[in-house]
């Protein structure tokens, strides 16, 4: 477990730091901003057009193989980010150290749920929670220590030792798993890379305002591959894009569960410094300090939901936490323009009570409902659900703020209250679901 979550949070923290120094990397490697932004983009899609071929490849080749490779290649992309010299060496580690962090999260699930036993499984994705919840609550802080002190490459330079203790533990500890399939179907992998790359991209540039001719064809294509996969897929019993799993009501219900409650959360994380700097007149420190109430009561909560889990039901627990979330995320929009900083911060811990109070029920029950031999396309559909609520959370801010440059942080606020409500109603709905057996 110690390997998994010291892979995981590595994954975590990387994002958090990279986002925060990269008016940094860009001065120092005479970038241009919008030149930089591929330091974070090529990451992103490296991550989510590999998910899931790494999700079912795991199945062939065992997850722990996976999580140990993973790993190990994140570390050693991690060192050549910090050796890298310019841009084009730093964007090409970073596409590195993306394969590597997505084979290790494609896993995630998996490797929890082999782990624990059922009657402790909750707790095992709450502590999962609590690990992502602080390296996401850390990484401005580890970043901003360490640029005050060092230059860039030291940002990722740290993972390279915790990259080795966690290959090192990984070996030693990480337990076996059987293969399922004898091999993975390398057209229909392409097809699934094609369609979320894609899509991903659809979205960034559409976010970045990119010209419309550009956008639809990139929707286009990613349509394109999206049909070929399905076609490719017709009666296979374990494909990359699991449909077979989303003919199971629970799984369907809590992965659209997670794509929502995520997309509040990008909606949030991205709209909420333009908020408190534009809206309320906050600076920048400030707004780093009032950011953080979120992701430490997503750590406090998580925990203690997972324990929930093993005794209540996902869509109860979760319904409750994004009730709350909902809630959160209107006082935020409602905050008058002179609110105090505790006025902010209090507002901000309601928003991560309520996400943490969904994060766990949530991971144990789209693993739950998956048969334990698609652990890998499951787990592969957990990273995917986060990352495209992300995305799609993100261009929807674009949008927001390309029609009301001061107002549309608001409206992005608003917004995430009601894809929170829309989650909230989702996972109330899995109570009337009979579930299908899967452990």
């Amino acid at each position: 477990m110690l390997s998994v979550s010291i892979g995981v949070g590595m994954a975590s923290l990387d994002t958090a730091i990279a986002n925060t120094a990269l008016p940094a990397m860009a001065e120092q490697l005479h970038a241009t901003p919008a030149a930089s932004v591929w330091i974070v983009n090529i990451y992103h899609l490296a991550m989510v057009a590999t998910l899931l071929p790494f999700a079912a490849w795991s199945e062939t080749v065992g997850y722990r193989r996976m999580c140990i490779a993973g790993i190990a290649l994140f570390t050693v992309a991690s060192f050549a980010c910090a050796m890298a010299w310019s841009l084009p060496a730093l964007v090409t580690a970073r596409l590195l150290q993306g394969l590597g962090a997505s084979a290790l999260m494609s896993v995630n699930g998996a490797l929890l749920r082999m782990i624990y036993p059922a009657r402790l499984r909750g707790r095992g994705f709450g502590t999962n929670a609590l690990v992502v919840a602080i390296g996401f609550a850390l990484g401005p802080s580890v970043a901003s220590l360490i640029l005050s002190w060092w230059s860039w490459p030291w940002l990722f330079a740290i993972n390279v030792p915790l990259g080795i203790i966690a290959v090192f533990l990984g070996l030693r500890v990480l337990p076996q798993s059987r293969s399922h399939n004898s091999r993975i179907d390398v057209m229909a992998a392409l097809y699934a890379m094609g369609a979320f790359g894609l899509l991903i991209l659809a979205l960034s540039d559409a976010a970045h305002l990119a010209s419309i001719p550009t956008i639809v064809v990139e929707f286009g294509l990613a349509a394109m591959f999206f049909v070929l996969l399905l076609w490719r897929e017709v009666g296979k019993e374990a494909p990359i894009l699991p449909t077979d799993l989303f003919r199971r009501a629970a799984f369907a219900l809590s992965s659209l569960t997670a794509v929502c409650t995520f997309a509040c959360q990008s909606l949030a994380f991205v709209s909420l410094p333009f908020y408190f700097e534009t809206v309320l007149n906050r600076s920048p420190v400030e707004t780093g300090f009032l950011m953080t109430p979120w992701a430490i009561f997503v750590g406090i909560m998580a925990p203690i939901a997972g324990r929930l889990s093993d005794r209540y039901a996902p869509g109860l627990l979760g319904g409750i936490g994004l009730s709350v979330l909902a809630g959160g995320m209107v006082s935020l929009y409602h905050l008058p323009p002179q609110s105090t900083a505790l006025a902010i911060s209090w507002r901000m811990a309601v928003c991560g009570i309520g996400f943490g109070f969904f994060q766990a029920p949530n991971l144990k029950a789209i693993m739950g409902s998956a048969p334990p031999h698609r652990s890998g396309g499951a787990s592969g559909i957990i990273a995917i659900s986060r990352l495209t609520g992300q995305a799609i959370g993100a261009a929807l801010v674009a949008l927001c703020l390309s029609l009301s440059p001061h107002q549309g942080s608001s409206y992005a606020l608003l917004l995430g209250a009601l894809f929170a409500s829309l989650a909230c109603i989702v996972s109330f709905s899995r109570l009337f679901v009979t579930p299908t057996p899967a452990d």
